[in-house]
């Protein structure tokens, strides 16, 4: 659980990503061991997402981003998961309620890609159909900014 000095450094970091451990901790006044063994614990419990994360799909050649509704037999998941995790163009995927089962983000290099990554997924074991949302705009980003100054 994150607490009001990891949401500190946290968020120093989102102002100044190249910021050097040292500098963080005089901007924070806190003890540089404090900032970089917080860090560590944050990376090591997963916390801090891998820093690929931040890559924007389009400058990475794929500027179709789509969410894939995925129904799949709940008794494969385990398999399920797997082979959709073998998808390069996939994401992430999210066991959701609703009509899906997974709700899966896709990259896609145009449609006619994005056909062919959706017909990858309806190979993967035990999944039976699929439903397809294209994002026209990126209207909120994903942030977690407002999230981590309310630990403050």
């Amino acid at each position: 659980m994150l607490d009001r000095t990891d949401a500190r450094i946290l968020l120093a970091l989102d102002a100044d990503p190249h910021a050097t451990v040292v500098a963080l901790a005089e901007g924070l006044g806190l003890a540089r061991n404090t900032v970089q063994s917080r860090l560590r614990r944050m990376e090591a419990d997963g916390a801090l997402a891998p820093v690929s994360v931040r890559t924007r799909h389009e400058a990475a050649g794929y500027p179709v981003l789509a969410f894939l509704t995925l129904a799949i037999s709940q008794a494969d998941a385990d398999q399920t998961l797997a082979d959709i995790a073998e998808v390069p163009e996939v994401c992430e995927a999210h066991a959701i309620t609703g009509d899906g089962d997974l709700m899966v983000r896709v990259v896609a290099r145009d449609t006619v890609d994005l056909h062919r990554i959706t017909l990858d997924l309806l190979r993967c074991h035990g999944v039976a159909r699929s439903s397809t949302a294209i994002a026209m705009v990126e209207s909120i980003p994903l942030r977690m900014a407002p999230a981590l100054r309310g630990l403050l």
